[in-house]
């Protein structure tokens, strides 16, 4: 008989109305990117505390961690909490993929650097240059040299240690992409978003004063000028959770 997959989302962010209405909160847009057939995926609220048993991690598959408006250089005690984990997960090789919040908490968890990043938000669609090892690795999905994905944060990682490899950036960030071993892969992008999210997102940061208005009306401008290469990112990240890369 098959043993079935089993992953876990580690969510970050407190989900809106509006994304729970429409695509079953944030952790429901992870799960309809990544999941297959057979598999079970389980969510856990760290943001509010609620982690998953150290006596089960081994049952794990591997773990995605979700975006945050929280910082990722901040010490609230669940951040700090989710530093240990990470580490845990990291000394058995568990499959960890980190996206924004999750690709630097990673960042710092591992003994890197995550700081405010020094030209200011990234909002929108950016196109991001991939390293040839990486598209090497990938070479069965045949990915082109540059993809686009939606952004959206304004911290970044600054420092990696060394035994991690920067495998994508961007002529903003330095840091798009990286790996840590075979088992961690963080993405400061968002390949699970779709522009519909992203206006969402900008409409709760003026709401929220992250951002002035004449900002996020560039953001929404510069938005429908570009489409994320949402296909061939759900490849990418499906193909290293489960153990293809």
């Amino acid at each position: 008989m098959e043993i079935k997959k089993r992953f876990g989302v580690l969510m970050c962010a407190e989900d809106s109305e509006y994304v729970k209405k429409v695509y079953g909160g944030y952790s429901g847009v992870f799960v309809r990117m990544l999941a297959e057939e057979g598999e079970t995926w389980d969510v856990y609220k760290v943001a509010r505390g609620e982690f998953p048993d150290e006596d089960d991690l081994g049952l794990y598959d591997g773990f995605v961690i979700t975006g945050s408006c929280s910082d990722a250089h901040g010490n609230d005690t669940w951040v700090s909490d989710l530093l240990n984990l990470l580490r845990k997960l990291d000394s058995i090789n568990t499959k960890i993929l980190g996206i924004c919040f999750g690709h630097q908490i990673l960042g710092r968890a591992l003994g890197g650097k995550v700081t405010r990043s020094t030209t200011g938000w990234d909002l929108g669609v950016r196109t991001i240059t991939l390293s040839p090892s990486l598209r090497f690795a990938l070479s069965s999905l045949d990915l082109p040299s540059r993809l686009s994905i939606i952004e959206c944060h304004r911290d970044e990682i600054r420092e990696l240690p060394a035994k991690a490899e920067v495998i994508a950036w961007s002529d903003k960030t330095g840091i798009e992409m990286f790996r840590y071993g075979d088992h961690i892969m963080g993405i400061q992008g968002h390949p699970e978003y779709s522009k519909d999210i992203l206006l969402h997102l900008i409409d709760r940061l003026i709401q929220r004063n992250y951002i002035i208005d004449a900002f996020g009306k560039q953001a929404r401008e510069r938005a429908a000028l570009w489409e994320p290469d949402r296909e061939a990112w759900k490849k990418l990240c499906v193909t290293f959770l489960k153990g293809r890369l």
